[in-house]
């Protein structure tokens, strides 16, 4: 299997994908080491997944280069990345006592109430490419803290940032037998998938999450899905700023490249101050260095994959036949990587697949509203629900508006953005089940109920 940098095309390293016989006798140790690694006490789970975060950190400047060599993103965003992702760490440690703990429930005369949380047993954790931090931290960290063993299947995308997890989970005291990862491609998934194991956490496209869900369903194991978005942000009149609205709603677009499962993807701004925003919004974007993702300046760098190109020219083709305008970019750039010049789109409307299908690139379409109904209209007007936004200046309006909207996640004056103190979560084409938060600490485990009598 190729490893390629994306910035240059080149092949970084060539890796042999686990051949069958090995993962099925991987899947037996992983069985075995679990309920080994169930009876450690969850305080000392939780130091060695300090430890690895210790770890992490000490070697953040090499593995942001690993990160931006595989996946071309820009250097800075990978520093961001590796730092940002502790706060699962500490999430875990200040809250995994609590939620994982035996509850006492009730008395009832001689008869006492508990509940046990157990750990689900082995675990695949399916990871994506464009977050491999992020979202591998909101799935293996809090499998391992809660008991189970895990299987982890990096992106064929990131598949060297996999590898740098194993190594230093196993340094960190994690046992080999407890935490595996698998190189493969997709065809290495599939082998996953046919493993008798007891939960699947998957991150990545809807089509890929549904053939998951679909292989997996006659084990009646628990199945969670961090799938894609459409996600809209809508700007009110009343907005205190519209400039910094405008900056806001520019990085939650392009941030990453645009490569991100909550980048805002479709923008609705109020006609009374349309043109207002949308210079502001275009010279903010024209204002982002593009290039080597390796110098720390560069905010745009390479898509991951080379086949997205494509999919940019086919949305922008056809919102420009549709009506749109184009005012910034619109072109792949002539450069040996995958480099597309951030685009923005205006006049556009639903008949566009810019405006319904996910992009996941640096390509964004603004759209003209003439009132909350007709924006509350347009932002539900899709198949995902992950995040929706709106700026206003009045709590109360924007409140309203978010009510209406059918995802897991709202943000006001913000977007893009996620904590680990709430639940993380999608609905519709936007996925099953819940990272992060409470619920994501349970999501790994399993209750039993015990009535005890005297």
């Amino acid at each position: 299997m190729l490893v390629k940098n994306p910035a240059t095309d080149t092949v970084l390293t060539t890796l042999a994908a686990i051949e069958l016989d090995d993962l099925q006798k991987m899947e037996v140790d992983l069985h075995k080491g679990q309920k080994k690694w169930a009876q450690y006490p969850l305080k000392e789970r939780l130091g060695h997944v300090v430890k690895f975060g210790q770890l992490i950190l000490s070697h953040k400047q090499e593995l942001a280069e690993i990160l931006t060599k595989e996946t071309g993103k820009p250097i800075s965003q990978s520093i961001n990345e590796i730092q940002g992702a502790q706060n699962r760490i500490e999430h875990l440690v200040s809250n995994a006592e609590r939620w994982l703990s035996t509850e006492h429930v009730t008395s009832i005369g001689a008869t006492q109430e508990l509940v046990v949380y157990e750990p689900l047993g082995v675990i695949a954790n399916i990871s994506a490419w464009n977050f491999p931090y992020n979202v591998g931290f909101n799935v293996f960290l809090y499998a391992l803290v809660a008991g189970n063993a895990v299987l982890y299947k990096p992106s064929e995308f990131a598949t060297l940032t996999g590898r740098e997890f194993e190594k230093y989970l196993h340094q960190a005291g994690v046992p080999e037998d407890v935490f595996r990862c698998v190189i493969g491609d997709s065809r290495t998934g599939q082998q996953v998938l046919d493993l008798s194991l007891d939960g699947y956490f998957f991150t990545g496209s809807y089509k890929t999450g549904v053939h998951i869900a679909q292989s997996v369903a006659h084990k009646l194991v628990p199945v969670q899905l961090e799938l894609g978005g459409k996600d809209p942000l809508y700007v009110t009149e009343d907005v205190v700023d519209v400039q910094q609205a405008a900056v806001s709603a520019a990085e939650g677009a392009f941030y990453n490249n645009g490569q991100s499962c909550c980048a805002v993807e479709r923008i609705y701004v109020s006609d009374k101050i349309y043109d207002q925003f949308v210079q502001a919004f275009i010279d903010e974007v024209a204002s982002y260095p593009v290039g080597n993702p390796m110098l720390l300046d560069t905010f745009i760098g390479p898509l991951t994959r080379e086949a997205q190109l494509g999919v940019l020219q086919e949305q922008i083709q056809d919102a420009l036949l549709k009506g749109a305008s184009l005012r910034l970019g619109g072109h792949i750039i002539d450069s040996s990587g995958y480099y597309h010049q951030p685009t923005v789109l205006i006049d556009c409307n639903h008949d566009m697949s810019l405006m319904r299908e996910e992009t996941f690139g640096p390509l964004i379409g603004i759209q003209k509203v003439s009132s909350d109904e007709e924006a509350i209209q347009l932002m539900r007007d899709t198949d995902y629900g992950l995040t929706a936004a709106v700026f206003s200046s009045n709590r109360d309006r924007a409140m309203a508006i978010l009510k209406e909207m059918d995802t897991g996640t709202v943000y006001w004056n913000c977007c893009d953005r996620v904590s680990p103190n709430v639940p993380w979560s999608g609905r519709k084409n936007s996925g099953l089940g819940s990272t992060l938060s409470s619920q994501g600490i349970r999501a790994f485990v399993q209750p039993k109920a015990y009535h005890l009598r005297q």
